[in-house]
């Protein structure tokens, strides 16, 4: 049980910096970079998420190993977090940083890419809100456990 609960410890905080990071370079590039800067931050996102969706994961499942059957309290909370962090993942940021791959890839800065990168702003920040809970929540367990 000590291992599954360094892998999710691990797993989760190598998500919650990826999409850290995915969110504050777009933020940067956007107001301080040129063009060619903004392909390269799409790029580079388009294969973080390759190692982002596996900690997601990984995060999820020692997630429900640990705790299988809690429905209630900051545990149970996470556990009602998780679909919509997995749902705003797959369902809106996936497709956003794609979709804003293949138009910064054509040099196509139209009021499409600024829009669709609105919504993956938003939906990003969203998740790292979601996230931060859930780290909270993690925390107030262990000193709950520690004070008990």
């Amino acid at each position: 049980m000590k291992m599954i609960k360094k892998i999710h410890t691990c797993s989760a905080i190598t998500a919650f910096l990826l999409i850290l990071l995915f969110f504050s370079s777009s933020i940067i590039v956007e107001l301080f970079g040129d063009h060619h800067a903004v392909l390269m931050v799409k790029t580079s996102i388009l294969y973080g998420i390759g190692l982002l969706i596996p900690m997601m994961v990984l995060t999820g499942f020692t997630g429900f190993k640990m705790a299988p059957k809690v429905k209630t309290g900051p545990i149970g909370n996470k556990k009602k977090r998780m679909p919509f962090i997995a749902f705003n993942g797959l369902l809106i940021l996936l497709p956003c940083a794609i979709y804003l791959y293949h138009l910064a890839s054509l040099n196509q800065f139209d009021r499409w890419f600024y829009i669709v990168q609105v919504v993956e702003l938003i939906a990003g920040f969203i998740n790292l809100i979601l996230m931060t809970l859930n780290i909270r929540d993690a925390h107030q367990v262990k000193y709950t456990l520690q004070t008990a």
